[in-house]
């Protein structure tokens, strides 16, 4: 019983932190070139928000196996309270290029690490200045539908809450693609009025 109180405490504290610290992570500046396109370099993305993960009390650790269908990567990430949360990806060899065993498994160890602590902890990427024209800003919902958001939500049980609260931070910030996605999901876990207390 004890435990699962400290564990609820600890999620409710990761939750809280990652809320703050979603306002304080920006846009990274895509400065890494393929022939395709650009692309956030890692270094780019850690060394930006290192220091932000430091002040609210989180790191990052990855694990990387080697499967017979390839790479798969996996990043921890975890607060100073004790929860912790995880996402991996699977990933073939890059074998693009003219590139050896070696290098392929570090192309795609860091491709990799990219993706997923961008996706732990939801970090955009944006392409660079061109004649100081930026990226258009992300169009957030409008304050009507974050007035649904939080009716919906208030009507989740506390974990799609605390969920919500660690993803977005409040219903404002949802981006306005995500608004009709998330208002069916939190439909569907939305609990009946009676159940509610």
């Amino acid at each position: 019983m004890q435990e699962r109180v400290l564990d609820r405490q600890a999620l409710m504290a990761y939750s809280a932190a990652m809320a703050a610290m979603q306002t304080e992570l920006p846009s990274i500046a895509e400065r890494g070139k393929t022939n395709t396109g650009y692309y956030a370099t890692l270094e780019d993305i850690v060394d930006t928000v290192r220091p932000i993960m430091k002040r609210h009390g989180f790191a990052v650790s990855f694990r990387i196996q080697t499967q017979e269908r390839g790479i798969q990567v996996t990043g921890v990430l975890m607060h100073k309270d004790g929860h912790r949360e995880e996402t991996s990806m699977l990933l073939p060899a890059d074998t693009s290029g003219s590139k050896n065993a070696v290098q392929a498994f570090g192309s795609s160890t860091s491709y990799g690490k990219r993706y997923v602590l961008c996706a732990l902890l939801n970090i955009t990427t944006r392409g660079q200045d061109d004649d100081g024209h930026a990226a258009a800003p992300v169009k957030r919902v409008t304050p009507f539908q974050a007035g649904q958001l939080k009716q919906l939500i208030a009507a989740c049980p506390p974990t799609t809450q605390e969920w919500f609260v660690g993803k977005y931070g409040e219903a404002e910030q949802v981006p306005r693609s995500d608004f009709d996605k998330l208002r069916a999901s939190l439909t569907k876990r939305a609990l009946p009025t009676h159940q509610r207390h």
